[in-house]
């Protein structure tokens, strides 16, 4: 007797009445219940993908337009500035830019401005990444009431410490020099650097340095030729973040550069452009200026974009 017995060899069954295979299956995404709903579903997400990309697409122009705007704006002469304020320059009036960079020293501010904030962001990200590895891969006491005391001075409002730290510049003789506000400008990005690296430094494999270790690398090496190159999205994207912050700060400079002029920075230069300029009437010298001062900006984040988005996803990625 075999141990399988055919269906149509039973009493009261049929071929007729014998499950065939394909009736057993479970029906497609074109058939049955389930496709229907597999159907609506797909009519939802393109509904709502065709409604993220619309919306997406309407901030993008809100956001490029004035940049755009801007732009055009410096090549033109005021005439058509105020005549066809949307339409593209007859002729390019490349006269506006020199006249910026050098009557209303906006070479002067930008070099001002790219000493300080290039000091200051080689320091921050040194000394950022530095205390932010060191709180997140060992254990010592006191390691999360430094950590929380770097995360307090996130919601510390600097405006709170203009006065003190007007007097303490002060007494250590460093208003209106370049070391001194790159010195602020540390302090002021540091809490910000050390929150968002140390949360980085968690997502890399220990097993990479354990590794080092073992073959004789001290932490230092470890942490110079090991885990900082592995740790480059992050630094770029922190790198830009702080980039950003730092060539915009007008309150910190405005504060402690108050006695010599040739040390202000861009954004104090641009202010006084734009009163200057607005006096005088010369707009298309306003907009020259206005377009030098954001051009380092821009190319930055064009340049670093994907970076950006590497070091903002990798710790959800991990």
């Amino acid at each position: 007797m075999s141990a399988q017995t055919d269906p149509a060899d039973l009493p009261g069954v049929t071929k007729e009445q014998e499950p065939s295979p394909a009736a057993s299956r479970v029906p497609g995404p074109r058939g049955g219940p389930g496709g229907a709903r597999s159907a609506g579903g797909s009519s939802e997400g393109k509904v709502l993908n065709v409604f993220s990309h619309g919306v997406l697409v309407i901030w993008g122009l809100l956001v490029t337009m004035p940049l755009l705007w801007a732009v055009v704006s410096s090549f033109k002469d005021d005439t058509e500035i105020f005549g066809s304020p949307w339409g593209l320059p007859a002729v390019l009036h490349f006269d506006n830019w020199s006249r910026a960079w050098d009557k209303a020293h906006m070479g002067q501010y930008f070099l001002n401005s790219l000493i300080v904030v290039g000091g200051s962001l080689v320091g921050t990200m040194l000394l950022g990444a530095m205390a932010a590895y060191v709180l997140a891969r060992f254990d010592f006491p006191g390691n999360r009431f430094l950590y929380f005391l770097f995360v307090g001075g996130m919601g510390f409002p600097v405006i709170l410490a203009l006065v003190p730290l007007f007097f303490v510049m002060k007494n250590m003789a460093l208003l209106d020099t370049y070391h001194g506000l790159i010195l602020v400008y540390i302090a002021y990005s540091l809490p910000f650097t050390v929150f968002f690296l140390s949360g980085f430094f968690k997502t890399l494999p220990t097993s990479v340095a354990e590794a080092a270790l073992i073959d004789g690398a001290s932490h230092t090496r470890t942490f110079f030729q090991v885990m900082l190159p592995m740790a480059k999205p992050g630094l770029i994207s922190v790198g830009i973040f702080n980039f950003l912050g730092q060539w915009n700060q007008y309150l910190l400079p405005t504060v402690l550069n108050v006695g010599d002029p040739d040390k202000k920075m861009l954004t104090q230069g641009l202010v006084a452009l734009a009163v200057s300029q607005g006096y005088k009437g010369d707009w298309s010298g306003l907009f020259a200026g206005l377009t030098i001062a954001m051009l380092p900006v821009l190319a930055a984040y064009i340049i670093f974009q994907r970076q950006v988005v590497a070091g903002l996803t990798a710790g959800a990625l991990k």
